[in-house]
């Protein structure tokens, strides 16, 4: 239990809205296939725009298809497209960031130029260059963000990769013969990946917009999977007449992104050393004293 205190405290200092919300966001979107009451592909048009009820408790789109449903499955779809792309960035960024800041010199002049060329040009540029090019899809969206997020990455392990290198138990390491392989894959690279996926929380509600941003221009996920990106697309020539279908994948969007912005924006405030009040200095004084105090009681 000792061992969860300082976990229990942490998550405390983290807005409870915040956790709710992106625990709702993960559980659901794991779960969805298991919790979608009905096949979110199935068409009833006799049933096409109707209301609430008791088979359809959100009621229907303009294709007759459960609203309940396909939102359960639109955020297992934004869960794990947004988890590839994550993924996939932070495994590029966090290997090109330690190598660069584990070997410094040239290699770290050349990596880190090429990290600065990804930065200077904007991750929704990049996205649609790559669909562009290789063509709209699942997967051609998923790598298309991903080459997109990478830089970033690259620069936060570098930083974080530099940092560590440069502590004395490191220093000591080399001085008592470890391996290079050892330092890098026992001390400098667990401790980079700590610290870039804390990070990556904010980066995650960006994804969750940016994938619907594509699918809701047509050049990511394709229907009829259904992804809250597709589904407002598909809802905007009902707005006025069946304003219900844009307001419920648009909040479930908005949710999901502000949750992972409150997160993200909480974890690396409670980093930042905040100063010391008065009160606490005193309490250190006394503290540091009550040491001084015991060492001449022990002499």
């Amino acid at each position: 239990m000792k061992n969860l205190k300082p976990l229990f405290a942490r998550l405390n200092k983290i807005p409870r809205a915040a956790l709710i919300t992106i625990g709702l966001f993960v559980a659901l979107g794991t779960f969805a296939p298991w919790l979608a009451p009905q096949d979110p592909s199935a068409q009833n048009l006799l049933e096409a725009g109707s209301g609430p009820s008791a088979a359809h408790w959100l009621g229907t789109d303009h294709l007759g298809r459960d609203t309940l449903s396909r939102l359960l499955i639109a955020a297992n779809t934004s869960l794990v497209s947004v988890g590839s792309v994550l993924g996939i960035a932070m495994t590029i960024g966090i290997a090109m960031g330690t190598i660069a800041g584990y070997h410094r010199g040239w290699v770290d002049d050349v990596l880190m130029r090429v990290v600065d060329v990804g930065l200077s040009i904007p991750s929704l540029i990049i996205a649609l260059a790559v669909i562009g090019i290789v063509g709209p899809g699942y997967w051609t969206m998923v790598l298309a963000l991903a080459l997109a997020w990478w830089p970033m990455s690259g620069r936060i392990s570098r930083a974080v990769a530099v940092s560590i290198m440069s502590k004395p138990h490191i220093e000591a390491l080399r001085v008592l013969g470890a391996s290079p392989w050892r330092i890098y894959f026992n001390h400098l690279l667990p401790g980079t990946i700590g610290a870039v996926m804390v990070y990556a929380t904010a980066d995650a509600g960006v994804a969750a917009l940016a994938v619907a941003t594509l699918s809701f221009l047509g050049l990511g996920i394709q229907p009829p999977t259904p992804e809250w990106g597709q589904m407002l697309v598909d809802a905007l020539p009902y707005l006025e007449s069946d304003p219900r279908q844009v307001l419920l994948p648009g909040l479930a969007l908005t949710a999901a992104v502000i949750g992972f912005n409150t997160l993200g924006e909480s974890i690396a405030l409670n980093r930042i050393p905040k100063p010391l009040t008065r009160r606490t200095l005193a309490a250190r004084r006394i503290e540091v004293a009550g040491w001084g105090k015991e060492s001449l009681d022990a002499k």
